[in-house]
């Protein structure tokens, strides 16, 4: 009994480590963070959402955690709009990127153990597409993973940084003065991208390792 629980925690440990080395190679090889101009497309939520997914929300919470700081560390030099809101106030900048990253790490695994409650082998073989509901719990934590992570660093960068001369003048190469409008032109296509990749991926991995594990 005792060596079942050393090989599951080794095998606990082993996962977290390797999906933060993942995350911490994306950012070393920048293709964690991928430029566009002044902003970034980012997709180091994806290892935090297959974390959430295959570990709980514990562990999306801790994976996420990781994600801000990295995403805190960028603002040191490595991201112009990073540098920028740190220069404003590290403290907003710190709050815009490690907590809400945190959340988004946690609500992830929640979305997906709520949905797998719901959704058993039992009650999907009801009807017909067995196969497409029990895939329903891993598009809906992944696709909601990259959808939060955008939303709460929106509402949190205009809360915090709205009023701010940096956010004002954005706001004018916009041409509103209407928050939502703002934030969807901000975000813009590189944010649908983030989604759609992320749901992709996070689906098709998690799926798989789950899979590979219960055999």
């Amino acid at each position: 009994m005792q060596t079942s629980k050393n090989h599951t925690k080794i095998l606990y440990l082993t996962q977290m480590a390797v999906l933060i080395a993942i995350m911490l190679v994306l950012e070393l090889t920048g293709l964690g963070m991928i430029k566009i101009g002044i902003l970034e497309m980012t997709i180091l939520q994806f290892p935090v959402i297959v974390g959430a997914i295959l570990m709980g929300q514990s562990v999306g919470a801790a994976l996420g955690l990781v994600f801000g700081l990295i995403s805190f560390w960028e603002c040191f030099g490595k991201s112009a709009f990073g540098t920028a809101l740190l220069g404003i106030n590290p403290i907003f900048t710190f709050l815009v990127c490690v907590p809400t990253r945190t959340l988004m790490g946690w609500l992830c695994g929640l979305i997906y153990a709520g949905l797998r409650k719901l959704i058993t082998p039992a009650n999907a073989a009801k009807g017909l597409g067995y196969q497409a509901k029990m895939m329903i719990p891993y598009v809906a934590a992944s696709l909601g993973g990259a959808l939060l992570n955008t939303l709460f660093f929106m509402t949190t960068l205009l809360v915090l940084f709205g009023a701010t001369d940096y956010i004002r003048d954005f706001m004018a190469m916009s041409g509103t003065e209407n928050m939502l409008a703002f934030a969807c032109w901000f975000v813009g296509v590189q944010g649908l991208v983030e989604a759609l990749l992320c749901a992709f991926l996070g689906t098709v991995v998690s799926r798989g390792v789950n899979a590979v594990l219960k055999k």
